[in-house]
């Protein structure tokens, strides 16, 4: 196989500097469209125009849910990745962006007015045979018109978002990330260090550095908790004038229908992982033996046990997670494989290039490409499976679905990426001697715990923040700190010290600026468990893997999962996830005695 090691643009740079065409053909939809009302009564000429908007969305400009705009800005974004400080990138990007935002503008009449159609014309348009595969879409445009208001009210809300919410968030964020503290340094030498580093060093398997990291940590965090209690008393505010306005029911009722995910899945999950936080209090409690301590300290719960590290270059990673591949399905195998003969990842730092990871796609007519940082390290073999999982995720959409359901919802995103990866994980393993296994397991638990169980707590926070602010009308930092201890403790228990301080860590958490996204997290990796769990059960059962990575957003994950015969109102099906953590734990432990660790 000959592997290229960066991004090749060619097929996107092309289209550099042809905005006209891009003006032509969205003009010629937005004139064709824009004075009629025909559309919005007859089903075939609906169907006209809705085939026009999707062709639009497939070739040209995206505007649906998951649409980014052309070619050009794809190209722009992807080298501004590679190189972050060149100018010429930079202005590329913001000159395109500008071009974009002026058609995307033009384009809102049509989804608005859609939205908007009378209540017996959608269900005439829903009922419709020629509408047939626009059945999800349009479902989904009916169902987000019930908390619409009109085209201008919308664009003032969208204009105060910045003063009324962005900004207040920024100004915080950008105070804490300037913020510097003197510190002790794994060399063992005083330095001054800024918080992204003093973050890091909170994980430093040197006590002594970590210690004086978290008191630094805290420091910034108490130096900024008087502007993050203003700071989040108006984020509060804003999210309940915007749901009073909009008349949703419950504070999280906006994430769950942009996500697509049914309320009583959401309750199904958490009640199933709050019943099981026992797993998480168990893997505290292990690892405060391991370190031979009675309790973790706050900051101390992330810190790895032991070195879970090898050597691998990226030939060697590229192996490893091609053999899982092949041993899961041949068609995974051969998508990683085209991707790297055809320069769709990008391998290795340098400098200003992006830090992490990730798999990025604007178009469905475009190239999905996968970006890495490859350092030859352990965590680096399963960040190429889960990028990749991603990558075959995309894929296998593009083969089946219309360009409007080119993407996945919220609630499943992280499903095949995790999926892939664990199948990786459990290779690693298999050639691990005792002391990395038990390593690598225990990393493994935290990831896990981190992604599950921290997650469901810290969105249960938020319920509890969002419901009692709309009682109060405002929250104290020490109501603020009250709150979050209590949902952090629920889930720790008593292996994890809740030190003086940690009950301000909600101050630098930017999840919760965004409103009730974290559930996520453990839904995507409980439902990657759950199917794992099938698999290895059924080898066959990669077929309905398959199945559900292909369908996009042509249906919501309550409907996807029904068609596969699995209920995932049913705290049962969440339980059958959890169970695989559970074991791993079980495991875990008893390696741990066998090595004579506890």
């Amino acid at each position: 196989m000959n592997i290229k090691t960066s991004w090749d643009l060619s097929v996107l740079e092309k289209d550099i500097n042809k905005r006209e065409k891009v003006k032509e053909e969205t003009c010629k939809f937005i004139n064709k469209w824009k004075d009629r009302n025909d559309y919005l009564s007859k089903p075939k000429i609906l169907k006209e125009a809705l085939d026009e908007y999707e062709q639009l969305n497939k070739t040209t400009f995206g505007q649906g849910e998951e649409g980014r705009g052309s070619a050009e800005d794809y190209y722009f974004w992807l080298k501004k990745q590679q190189d972050q400080n060149d100018p010429k990138i930079k202005a590329g990007f913001k000159n395109v962006e500008h071009f974009s935002k002026k058609i995307s503008h033009n384009l809102m009449f049509f989804m608005h007015n859609l939205a908007h159609v009378p209540k017996p014309k959608q269900k005439d348009f829903l009922q419709s045979k020629e509408l047939e595969k626009y059945h999800h879409f349009l479902e989904r445009q009916f169902e987000k018109a019930k908390h619409l208001l009109s085209i201008e009210e919308e664009k003032i809300l969208s204009l105060k978002a910045g003063p009324a919410a962005d900004n207040w968030e920024n100004m915080v964020s950008g105070f804490i990330s300037k913020s510097e503290k003197e510190i002790l340094t794994e060399e063992n030498k005083t330095e001054t260090k800024a918080f992204s580093d003093i973050m890091g060093l909170m994980n430093s398997q040197q006590k002594k550095v970590r210690d004086t990291a978290s008191k630094a940590f805290n420091e910034i965090i108490k130096e900024n908790l008087e502007v993050a209690e203003a700071e989040i008393n108006s984020l509060l505010e804003n999210k309940k004038i915007d749901d009073e306005l909009r008349k949703f029911p419950k504070p999280e009722s906006e994430r769950l229908l942009v996500d697509d995910i049914a309320p009583e899945v959401v309750d199904a999950l958490i009640e199933a992982v709050t019943e099981k936080f026992e797993v998480s209090k168990r893997y505290y409690a292990l690892k405060a033996k391991l370190f031979g301590v009675k309790k973790l300290q706050y900051h101390e719960r992330n810190v790895p046990y032991g070195k879970a590290e090898k050597n691998y270059a990226f030939e060697d990673s590229v192996k490893l997670v091609d053999t899982t591949f092949q041993h899961l399905d041949k068609k995974f195998s051969k998508i990683l494989n085209a991707f790297l003969e055809n320069g769709q990842v990008d391998v290795y730092p340098k400098k200003g290039k992006r830090e992490g990871a990730f798999c990025v796609y604007w178009l469905i007519s475009h190239p999905t490409f996968v970006m890495m940082n490859h350092t030859n390290k352990t965590d680096d073999v399963r960040t190429l499976a889960h990028e990749f999982g991603h990558a075959i995720n995309n894929e296998l959409i593009k083969e089946k679905q219309l360009s409007l359901y080119y993407g996945t919802p919220t609630s499943t995103a992280e499903v095949a990426s995790t999926f892939m990866e664990d199948f990786v994980f459990s290779r690693i393993l298999q050639e691990a001697e005792p002391e990395l296994k038990l390593a690598l397991m225990m990393q493994k638990l935290n990831d896990d715990v981190s992604s599950i169980m921290r997650q469901i707590a810290c969105y249960k926070f938020e319920r509890e923040l969002h419901d009692t602010f709309r009682k109060k009308n405002y929250l104290s930092k020490e109501d603020l700190g009250a709150l979050f201890q209590k949902h952090m403790e629920s889930y720790m228990g008593t292996a994890v010290e809740q030190s003086p301080g940690a009950e301000n860590w909600w101050v630098y958490w930017g999840h919760i600026r965004m409103m009730f996204y974290v559930y996520s997290y453990a839904s995507g990796l409980l439902i990657s468990k759950a199917l794992q769990k099938k698999f290895r059960e059924n080898p066959k059962f990669i077929e309905k893997v398959k199945e559900f990575l292909s369908t996009g957003l042509a249906e919501s994950p309550k409907n996807i999962f029904s068609k596969l015969g699995i209920d995932i109102t049913k705290k049962e099906f969440w339980v059958s996830g959890l169970k695989e953590t559970e074991d791993l734990l079980n495991e875990t432990e008893a390696l741990a005695k066998k090595l004579g660790k506890i």
